[in-house]
Parts: structure tokens; C-alpha cells; sequence
């Protein structure tokens, strides 16, 4: 069920959880500023989750509210994540949904990153 990426966080999602260590993950990387972990539900053989640490409902909650070190930090993290997992060469696309209409699932900011095949055009027509 998409989200409003204008409500309140709500420190009781799922990726708050996983940050929390209530939920396990399979990490990929971990820094101060964010944690990269597989997708349970892949939507290509490679599906990464970049999470900042930060209590963000999207990308427009953390351009106006996070710090320079922890903008940078997730940038970096999202990189460093697809690096890591060997995927620079082949290639990747990265995705992050905002809001109702683009099916915002978690309100919590997050990156896909999609690997392991050819993903054709960026968006269904």
C-alpha cells in the first residue's frame, strides 16, 4: 500500500525496525550515516536497499532536514553499496519512490538498487 510521503515519520516501519536490529537483514555495507541490505522481495537478481539512519519519510524530508555530513554520507553509502557488491562494471539502476503516485511502500527513505540483467527501458508505457 503506497504511503503519503507528507505525514510524520513513523518510527514503528519496518526499515526503523531493521535499523533497530528488531529485524534481521543481510547487509550488504554499514556506516554511521546509512545501511545497504538485500530486498526480501527482489524485483531483479541483485535488489539492494539503501537506508540513511536518519528518521526520513523521503527525499524531499531529508534535502530539507538532513545535515550536510548525513547527505553526504548516504550518497556516499549508495555508491559504496553498489561497489561492494561488484556492480559498477556490468551496471545498475538506482530508484526511490516519493509519495502516492510513484507507490511509496515504506515511510522511510530508501534507494533500490537494481542489478544482475539487462532492465530495459526506465519506465513501463
Amino acid at each position: 500500500m503506497a504511503v503519503d510521503a507528507t505525514l510524520p515519520y513513523d518510527d514503528q516501519n519496518i526499515f526503523a525496525r531493521i535499523l533497530r536490529g528488531e529485524i534481521p537483514a543481510r547487509k550488504v555495507f554499514e556506516d554511521d550515516w546509512a545501511l545497504a541490505f538485500h530486498d526480501i522481495n527482489p524485483q531483479s537478481p541483485t535488489h539492494i536497499l539503501v537506508i540513511p539512519k536518519g528518521a526520513y519519510v523521503s527525499w524531499d524530508d531529508f534535502s530539507a532536514r538532513a545535515s550536510e555530513p548525513e547527505i553526504s554520507g548516504f550518497v556516499r553509502a549508495v555508491g559504496h553499496a553498489a561497489r561492494e557488491a561488484g556492480l559498477v562494471a556490468p551496471g545498475y539502476r538506482l530508484l526511490a519512490n516519493t509519495g502516492l503516485d510513484s507507490h511509496q511502500e515504506v515511510p522511510h527513505l530508501h534507494v533500490h538498487v537494481f542489478a544482475g540483467r539487462p532492465l530495459g527501458p526506465l519506465l513501463a508505457r
